[in-house]
């Protein structure tokens, strides 16, 4: 099969044949439709995650469908549609036994550790725990855009930072997650602050039902800004983006008794990111994490996305195939461009 694959860490990837995957025993492999283009592909390959061994094929967002089943999976077919969380669960450890797959204490990650889905075709572990039927009517595009960014926005505004309609949300960081997340908290009857550096993103995030938006290179102290537009400070907050500065202005922008949900990632040299701690003591904050969303609590998604009240698809603005993939994949860290991009392998 053909497969984009790295050798260094920072280096250029390249597009090479390499050898067809093979099911595991409680696993299948899928043939890849379509797979997103994530902030976190880059992270990966940028060397910010420990659990990669090179040569290394990333890709983690997925849909397609399943060509070949493992001896000991019972739910699925060949033919069969799927998409998967980029967190694979084991089923078994009490972490799942509890329902909480998404931190599954022996999660394998599709691109991360093990091989991806910048490729024709990957393998996934344990499918009867961790796939999810698309239905008929769901592009691959769109359905592939669930795996992370979507599925995490929803958990992240949701399920963690538990919206409710009339609250204040603000967003800081507005690529794929972050437009998610402004499209469900609108959808939920919140009112959305975006806050981004990009015009383009800030007018899409506008589209998705944005109530304010903030430049933040016009603005030096987003979170006076957010506290100023709601009076008082945001009941929930969200750092779709990963860094030290929109991870501090997240929380400062928070009201009494205010909610952070910590979405994207934040590599740093020694793991560790300054967070105002006076403030979340001060003003009873709580400070919360979203990593990803088991399986099993997908139904409630789709069904929105099915009825109409979700658009994942409007959040997919491009596409690409496999050749283009090394260029877009180190254009992430300077230039993510706005909504999502979808690579096509078979194109």
């Amino acid at each position: 099969m053909r497969a984009v694959v790295f050798e260094r860490y920072g280096e250029p990837a390249e597009v090479r044949e390499v050898a067809d995957p093979r099911p595991p025993e409680h696993g299948v492999v899928v043939r890849v439709e379509a797979s997103g283009l994530c902030r976190s592909d880059w992270h990966g390959w940028m060397g910010h995650d420990p659990d990669i061994t090179l040569p290394h094929v990333p890709g983690h967002e997925l849909a397609g469908v399943v060509a070949e089943v493992g001896d000991r999976v019972t739910g699925w077919r060949p033919g069969d549609r799927v998409t998967v969380p980029f967190v694979c669960a084991c089923g078994s450890c009490p972490a799942c036994a509890a329902g909480d797959q998404q931190v599954c204490e022996r999660q394998t990650q599709p691109g991360f550790t093990a091989w991806g889905s910048f490729a024709q075709y990957v393998a996934l572990d344990h499918a009867d725990v961790n796939l999810v039927a698309i239905p008929d009517d769901l592009s691959f595009a769109t359905a592939a855009s669930l795996g992370c960014r979507f599925a995490t926005a929803f958990r992240a505004v949701v399920q963690q930072g538990r919206v409710a309609a009339g609250e204040w949300v603000a967003v800081h960081g507005c690529g794929g997650v972050g437009l998610s997340a402004v499209m469900i908290a609108a959808a939920s009857g919140a009112r959305v602050i975006a806050v981004d550096v990009s015009a383009r993103a800030l007018e899409l995030a506008r589209a998705f039902g944005a109530t304010e938006c903030v430049d933040a290179t016009a603005a030096p102290d987003t979170a006076q800004v957010v506290r100023e537009l709601t009076g008082g400070g945001a009941h929930l907050s969200l750092d779709a983006l990963g860094a030290p500065a929109t991870c501090a202005a997240s929380v400062n922008g928070l009201r009494r008794r205010g909610r952070h949900v910590q979405v994207g990632l934040l590599p740093s040299p020694d793991g560790l990111t300054p967070v105002p701690m006076a403030r979340v003591i001060g003003l009873e904050l709580e400070i919360l994490g979203s990593h990803g969303m088991a399986a099993h609590t997908y139904p409630a998604m789709l069904e929105l996305v099915r009825s109409g009240v979700l658009r994942p698809d409007l959040l997919v603005t491009s596409s690409i195939p496999l050749p283009a993939v090394p260029d877009a994949l180190a254009a992430m860290g300077t230039a993510p461009g706005a909504g999502v991009t979808v690579i096509e392998p078979w194109s």
